[in-house]
This record gives C-alpha cells, sequence and structure tokens, in this order.
C-alpha cells in the first residue's frame, strides 16, 4: 500500500514537502503526530490524526504517537485567537495518561519492525535548561523566520497581542522533530494543515543544526459542507472517552451527518477499501432513505472506538427511542446510561416517597412534575390516547403511578405522542 496514494484517494492530503512520497517509497520510515494533552479524553476531531498514523502503519512504516508533556506545558497558539490556561503538573498527567490509553487502542504495538511507539516530549525536556535551550536551539532560527509565521502573525496583528512563551511554542515543537530525527531515525512529521508552519520549523531545524533531511505531511482540516466546525453539537465536543459522550451519542453523531459529509467521512474515517465504499454509495443512492452511508460509517467507528458491545447497546437505544424496543431494555442500562440516553430530554424529580402511596396520572404529569403546563391539558390528551408511561398508553386520567411502576426502581418515561420523551426521576 502506498501511504501517499491512499491518502490522497480518501480525500485526506493537504501539503507535502518535495520528495516525501519518493522518500517513503524507499522501505520503512519512520513519522509521527503530535498529540496535546489539554483534556482527558481525545475527542473526534483527533481522528483524523489517528488515521494518519493507522495508515502509515498498515503501509508498512513505523509510527510514533507523541503526547505533548512539554509541550501541553506551554500551548499551541496555532489558530487559536487568545492565550491557553496553562495546565497544572497534576492536570497534565493525568490528561497524559488518558490519551496514551486511548491511542493504544487504535496502532499496532506488536507488529515488528514496524511495531507502534509512544513518545513523551517531556521526558527529552525535563532537564533541558533554559540556556542549553536558547543556545542550542534558539540560535538556529531567526526571529524573522519565526515572525513570517501566519500563527504568529495573525496573533501580533489582533488585540491580544502574543505571550514569549507562546512564541517559543514553535521552536519546542521543532526540537521535537529533531530530538525524534536524531534519537528515533524519524524523517517525517505529519499533522492538520494548521500545522504546517510548526513541522517546516522542525525540517529547518533539522536542516540547520546538522545539515539532515526531514519532510513534512499535513492532512486537510475537517469541516461539515454547510462550512460549520466538524466534531461539534450543541452540547459541546464528541469526546471518544464513553463517560463524556456516550456511546449512543458518539453513534447519533455519525448516524445524524449530511449525505455530503458522510460521502467523505467514509473515506476520511474509515478503514474500508475503495470498491467497498463505492458499493456502499451505490447502495445509499438507489435508496438515500435507508441511509446505508450513514449506518456503515456509525457502526465502523464505533466499533472500532467503543467496542461490538457498545455499538449492539447503542442501536437497542435508538431503536427505543424511535422504534419499537420494548421498556424493558432500560433494565440492560445502568443508572448513568438511562440518564446518558435521555440527555437533552426534559428531566423531572419526584419523591420516592410520595410514590410508594401512588399518584394518579394527572397529578404525576402536570403538578409533580411539568409534562403538562395543567391538569386539562393532561386530562384531555390521556383521554385522547396520546400520552403513555414506560411505552405503555395511559388508560385514564385516573390512573395511578407507584414505585411498583419504577424501572430500575428509579424512573418513569413519559411520552406526550410518539416522539416526544420526558425522564421522571423518583429519588
Amino acid at each position: 500500500m502506498n501511504f501517499v496514494e491512499e491518502l490522497r484517494w480518501r480525500g485526506m492530503l493537504h501539503d507535502i514537502m518535495p520528495g516525501t512520497e519518493e522518500m517513503l517509497n524507499k522501505g520503512i520510515a519512520s513519522g509521527y503526530i503530535g498529540f496535546d494533552p489539554t483534556a482527558d479524553s481525545l475527542h473526534v476531531g483527533h481522528l483524523t490524526q489517528i488515521m494518519t498514523l493507522i495508515h502509515f502503519q498498515r503501509a508498512g512504516h513505523k509510527p510514533y504517537a507523541l503526547v505533548g508533556g512539554a509541550t501541553g506545558m506551554v500551548g499551541d497558539p496555532s489558530g487559536k485567537s487568545a492565550e491557553r490556561n496553562l495546565l497544572s503538573e497534576e492536570t497534565l498527567q493525568h490528561n497524559l495518561k488518558s490519551v496514551e490509553k486511548q491511542l493504544a487502542k487504535f496502532l499496532d504495538f506488536e507488529s515488528g519492525a514496524n511495531s507502534a511507539e509512544m513518545v513523551n516530549n517531556y521526558d527529552w525536556f525535563k532537564n533541558f535548561t533554559f540556556l542549553d535551550f536558547i543556545r542550542d536551539v534558539g540560535k538556529h532560527i531567526t526571529v524573522n523566520y519565526m515572525m513570517a509565521k501566519d500563527s504568529v502573525k495573525k496573533r501580533l496583528e489582533g488585540d491580544t497581542g502574543m505571550s514569549f512563551t507562546e512564541f517559543t511554542y514553535q521552536l519546542v515543537q521543532g526540537y521535537d522533530f529533531y530530538y525524534l530525527w536524531k534519537h528515533k531515525n524519524c524523517t517525517l512529521q505529519m499533522g492538520g494543515s494548521d500545522q504546517w508552519g510548526n513541522i517546516v520549523t522542525g525540517t529547518e531545524m533539522i536542516r540547520r543544526k546538522d545539515a539532515g533531511e526531514a519532510f513534512a505531511l499535513t492532512t486537510q482540516l475537517i469541516k461539515k459542507a454547510d462550512g460549520t466546525k466538524f466534531g461539534k453539537t450543541e452540547s459541546g465536543a464528541v469526546w471518544l472517552d464513553p463517560e463524556k459522550t456516550s456511546p449512543y451519542k458518539f453513534y447519533q453523531f455519525w448516524l445524524n451527518t449530511s449525505d455530503a459529509d458522510a460521502k467523505s467521512y467514509i473515506r476520511i474515517f474509515t478503514l474500508f477499501d475503495k470498491a467497498t465504499i463505492e458499493a456502499i454509495e451505490a447502495e445509499h443512492e438507489q435508496a438515500p432513505h435507508q441511509r446505508a452511508l450513514q449506518k456503515a460509517l456509525a457502526k465502523d467507528i464505533t466499533i472500532r472506538v467503543h467496542g461490538e458491545d457498545a455499538y449492539e447497546k447503542a442501536i437497542k437505544s435508538s431503536e427505543f427511542l424511535f422504534g419499537n424496543t420494548g421498556i424493558e431494555f432500560l433494565n440492560e442500562l445502568n443508572d448513568e446510561e438511562v440518564i446518558g440516553l435521555f440527555e437533552g430530554v426534559p428531566n423531572f424529580n419526584v419523591a420516592k416517597d410520595e410514590l410508594s402511596e401512588g399518584i394518579n396520572a394527572v397529578e404525576l404529569l402536570a403538578t409533580k412534575t411539568a409534562v403538562f403546563p395543567s391538569k386539562g391539558e393532561a386530562r384531555k390528551m390521556i383521554q385522547a390516547g396520546g400520552v403513555s408511561i414506560n411505552k405503555t398508553k395511559i388508560g385514564a386520567p385516573e390512573q395511578v403511578f407507584a414505585a411498583a411502576d419504577l424501572i430500575n426502581g428509579k424512573f418513569l418515561v413519559a411520552q406526550k405522542g410518539k416522539k416526544n420523551y420526558f425522564l421522571i426521576v423518583a429519588e
């Protein structure tokens, strides 16, 4: 497999330094991508870089995943309009461990000559004194060269300016490349297109410091077809950590992509080959309402990130909310998963003690909770047969609900019509 060709047909390639493809075609090469530990989980925005490393390894090359224990202390100014808050060492260590654990799920660390490796730039920066740094690193890159970078220019033209800390970031990242080139025979750095300036600073440092040769490659920054930012939803970033974004919500994120986006995402985020993708596209065109592209995309990514069981549960959760799966499905979920399933749905609390004596439907839905704005409205819709509790239509306004009706001893699920859900939590 030709790595660069693979990125090209998948629509992932952005910039590539001359000579890179020829170098890669000579045999096993080592290359790396840096991951910034500003949070204790990666999110879907990082998946492009994870996929790049996966393709790199599948093409027979050796991938390094660099977690920025040192650069995380500085903060990358690329694409940022203001200085970032610096993390405490304790927070940083926690984040590093979490990110390392996630990356280990995607790359093969036991494949012989091209086994993946994880490195942390804190290991080579922790004993590097300031005087050593400005003498051994700073003197090789001119201020003029650093000022010409877009990330620096934009900040200097704005109102916020740029601290010396952030100004030196490109030197720190450049030295990472130099260190890996010198000690790990790493000849290629990869990253998103916003990283081009930082990456070529590294190639320049290698050239000026040791007259060495190194290469650079960047991938497209992913955007939605409508121009909005990829990976963000109303509730924020879509995380790879199931505690931060449930597998159900993760699955739904991919399932709800537009046809135009699904067509590009299935190339970027799955490992399907060209023939498989073209077959799925043909199936999708025959019956777009069946959403074959979105389903194949969501299934592949959810299984690779969260596993087969989580995918099956996400499917059942979707069928529960939008199909005919019965209320007994909720018994398979723990309390957090139930609450996660109904995130974004109005939640109401009732006292468990009151339910032990029983509450009639109208009282429950219009007084104890605000499912209905008034008792009259609740009574009217119940009599019309449009209200359910726990997926069973309420027979009469006087019907009583008690503790025995609680799912998992804690929940009642109310529905107005088919699609309007309300979660009642008894505590």
